[in-house]
């Protein structure tokens, strides 16, 4: 009789391959065993998921938890938690909004203090490219950083220590040595000339409204900036990630560069997919973000691109603030979706339950592919014998209401509220250990650890 020190009984497993009912068998964090009916001693404790769904946990590879320095914004803790409410069990933090933000190694390792003990789920980290660090970027490479981001538009704040973007000269440059590193450059691709230019008309005229916003960000801005990003990559070498892709235009361009040889991976989010410019121009300052969220026609767009398996990575970017931050003025408000923790019951609800997606390219993009590109992969991503048992069960046939108090942000703000949500996480574990259970909510308890990446041998690890 074989001993495991936690079983889920019963469940829909959603595999890489199938969806099957099995028992998952856990021992030291780890899944040991799938197959049907597995026995084990009496005492061993057990999760029944009867008509439950169990996929991988989601790899959100794309967050901004601001620390250090503006935890008031979102800190690791509150940040965590709504992601296990969520199910996801892993996430990549974003080099910005922190102060300092995170573009050598003594800001890495303030970020590193901060989020000890702190985080509910399992996390790595992003460095950042901006003017000036280039001979920064070994030493995050060698500190465990997982790849490093950069902006081709103004990712705004004030002050002197603050990410910025970088010029073509930058761009190239620190192409180069990221290829040398062997990691990935993930670009948030928009033309600064085009959109600082509209804006500015736009202010003059006194067109300040959520329309007018969307205006200065037009769809030729984000292609202009991922041709440049493309012709560069392919001199350079450098595997490239686009991070929240808005427009189908974006992503047929990236697929040519695929099927060119290009080392290339594009992203979108979830707001870009369930949200629509209209209901932008309802919503208000809550759902502002860059890129900005498009038409009714571009959302469909996108959903067919998903279907027909054109995107490699689904992400929250999720990018909070206070609330005052989203109120008054539009082109004044903070520009970033909390969205976080309803990423996997939007994809799947929207995607599977109301479009009839399947669940495998649903767990694709949101677990195996994440993890893989960013080296995550085996021990993350999928329901797998040998991988960590990061696991998200999710009742299909639980629609409901979201509300402001359901949210477990620090700020309990999102342009989801009062959307109906077709599914709902049932509960989540984190390398077999229970973080999340609908109605109990999460634990005191923190047990995410950080996953450095080992430049040096190139695979995941503890730190």
């Amino acid at each position: 009789m074989n001993a495991w020190d936690y079983v889920i009984r019963n469940g829909s497993v959603v595999l890489r391959d199938g969806v099957q009912q099995l028992d998952i068998g856990i021992r030291d964090g780890k899944i040991t065993a799938l197959g049907e009916h597995l026995i084990c001693p009496e005492h061993t404790p057990v999760f029944n998921a009867e008509h439950l769904h169990v996929m991988p946990g989601m790899v959100d590879a794309h967050v901004h938890f601001n620390e250090p320095a503006l935890g008031h914004w979102e800190g690791f803790r509150t940040g965590s938690a709504s992601l296990a409410a969520g199910g996801c069990t892993t996430y990549i933090d974003m080099p910005l909004n922190g102060v300092p933000p995170t573009v050598r190694v003594s800001a890495l390792e303030a970020k590193l203090a901060a989020a000890r003990g702190e985080s509910h789920v399992d996390y790595a980290l992003w460095g950042g490219l901006v003017p000036g660090n280039l001979q920064e970027l070994r030493g995050l490479a060698e500190a465990g950083v997982i790849g490093f981001k950069a902006f081709m538009s103004n990712p705004g704040g004030e002050g002197e220590d603050i990410f910025r973007e970088v010029d073509d000269r930058t761009l190239f440059e620190g192409m180069n040595e990221i290829a040398k590193l062997g990691l990935v450059l993930a670009l948030h691709a928009e033309s600064e000339d085009i959109v600082s230019k509209l804006a500015v008309e736009a202010r003059r005229a006194g067109r300040s409204g959520a329309l007018d916003f969307i205006a200065t960000r037009p769809v030729e801005a984000e292609v202009e900036a991922v041709r440049r990003a493309l012709s560069y990559a392919e001199q350079t070498g450098c595997k490239l990630h686009f991070v929240h892709i808005s427009s189908g235009e974006a992503v047929e361009i990236i697929t040519e560069a695929k099927a060119k040889g290009l080392d290339v991976t594009v992203e979108t989010c979830p707001h870009y997919l369930v949200l629509t410019s209209e209901d932008v121009a309802r919503i208000g300052p809550v759902a502002k973000c860059a890129p900005p969220i498009r038409s009714a026609e571009h959302n469909e767009r996108l959903w067919a691109l998903l279907a027909a398996g054109r995107f490699d990575i689904i992400a929250s970017d999720h990018s909070p603030s206070p609330t005052f931050m989203k109120e008054g003025v539009f082109f004044d408000a903070w520009g970033g979706i909390s969205g976080a923790q309803s990423s996997l019951e939007l994809l799947v609800g929207e995607g599977h339950v109301r479009r009839g997606i399947p669940l495998l390219l649903l767990a694709k993009v949101l677990a195996l592919e994440p993890a893989r590109r960013f080296g995550l992969h085996p021990r993350k991503g999928e329901i797998a014998v040998g991988a960590d048992a990061d696991l998200a069960v999710l009742d299909l046939g639980a629609s409901y209401t979201l509300q402001a108090n359901d949210l477990l942000y620090r700020h309990k703000h999102s342009p989801y509220v009062g959307r109906e949500m077709l599914c709902r996480v049932q509960a989540t574990f984190v390398r077999g250990k229970q973080v999340y259970e609908a109605g109990a909510g999460v634990p005191p308890e923190a047990y995410g650890e950080w996953i450095q990446y080992a430049a040096a041998i190139g695979g995941g690890q503890h730190g």
